[in-house]
């Protein structure tokens, strides 16, 4: 990484422009102090055009190979393409002397991301994955009441990360290849145990059941994943995108209380509109009427129990403290070897879906 002064913006090259790039990342970076967004890696004219519109002054390249000839004109670079190009993508940085951000999964494996992590820590460059679900409204608000006790001993955590999408959108994320990296399990299923191990700690348990539920689907798009932690805690999650009713985001249950929550964090809906975090404005804020229930003896669907303020959600926190960590101000939000713990969760629920028996870690 080059350069010295801690108050230099840090100059950021993004690679891809698709969803995650242009939605998340992009603006996320541009709206972060500290960091500039100064190239955009993508060979379609239609992408390209997007950004500029957006992003007057960033550059383009064509490939990623491009930039490692100019690594010294860089300070970060963020791999936002798809699964199967994150982990030789960020080898190649981290070798040009780059640090790294990478979006979920940061691998296909565990054994890959340590590998990633390793090299990292040789070269004395951050790795950071992007998981930017420990920065929902939901799970800020729950991070509180776990802090504070209000729910007593947590006996269950169910996590659901649901959609209707009945029929299939095509292209990477729903290829059966397995090097595509491709399916519910590690897209959503990502986020929900990354949540899960971020709450209660590591997993000695496993058991899963994966589906593919629509006509022509190949790879999985209904996914139940059970997890038992080293605390005794037990996760259940779902990630499916063919439920035509939705369940609650979450029901946590514990010795005095539960909560439970519906709906989504309006985040990425906001992202999607062009609607963009600054300083001034109200980011992340939730209306009162999807507040998430406490309480006992009764469900939140009668008005049992009583609404939680929903904490804001916090996507642009994750960008604010990579800055902070290549500024040498802070730490790594997240590393790859959390993230690779997660993978260890995610191969062994694979695993288990496919020999129908829960699997020790």
């Amino acid at each position: 990484m080059t350069g010295t002064s801690t108050d230099r913006p840090r100059r950021v090259a993004l690679v891809g422009y698709g969803l995650a790039g242009s939605v998340f990342h992009a603006p996320l970076i541009a709206a972060t102090e500290g960091l500039t967004l100064d190239t955009v890696v993508t060979s379609n004219a239609e992408r390209q055009a997007q950004a500029r519109a957006e992003f007057p002054d960033v550059r383009f390249a064509a490939t990623a190979d491009e930039l490692w000839s100019r690594a010294d004109e860089l300070d970060l670079v963020v791999v936002a393409s798809p699964n199967k190009t994150h982990v030789p993508i960020a080898t190649a940085a981290l070798e040009a002397g780059l640090a790294v951000v990478v979006d979920k999964p940061v691998a296909g494996t565990a054994a890959e991301a340590r590998e990633l992590a390793a090299l990292a820590d040789a070269r004395g460059l951050l790795l950071s994955v992007f998981q930017n679900r420990r920065w929902d409204n939901d799970f800020l608000t729950l991070r509180r009441l776990l802090a504070d006790g209000e729910l007593g001993e947590i006996r269950r955590f169910e996590s659901r990360f649901e959609r209707w999408r009945p029929q299939l959108k095509g292209g990477w994320r729903e290829s059966g290849d397995p090097t595509e990296i491709g399916g519910l399990l590690y897209d959503l299923g990502s986020h929900v145990v990354d949540q899960a191990l971020t709450l209660f700690g590591p997993a000695t348990l496993v058991y899963a059941e994966s589906d593919l539920r629509r006509p022509g689907a190949e790879t999985d798009d209904d996914t139940f994943i059970a997890v038992t932690h080293a605390n005794g805690v037990r996760s259940h999650f779902h990630a499916s995108a063919v439920t035509p009713q939705l369940g609650p985001r979450f029901r946590v249950l514990g010795s005095e209380a539960g909560y439970v929550k519906y709906g989504l964090d309006p985040q990425e809906a906001a992202l999607r509109e062009g609607e963009r975090p600054t300083p001034d404005a109200a980011w992340g804020q939730e209306p009162e009427e999807f507040w998430g229930r406490v309480g006992a003896g009764d469900s939140p669907l009668t008005d049992g129990g009583r609404p939680v303020p929903t904490l804001p959600g916090d996507y642009p926190a994750y960008y604010a403290a990579v800055a902070a960590a290549l500024q040498g101000t802070g730490e790594n939000p997240v590393t790859a070897y959390e993230a690779a713990a997660a993978l260890d969760v995610l191969e062994a629920a694979r695993k288990s879906a496919s020999e129908g028996a829960a699997v020790r870690l």
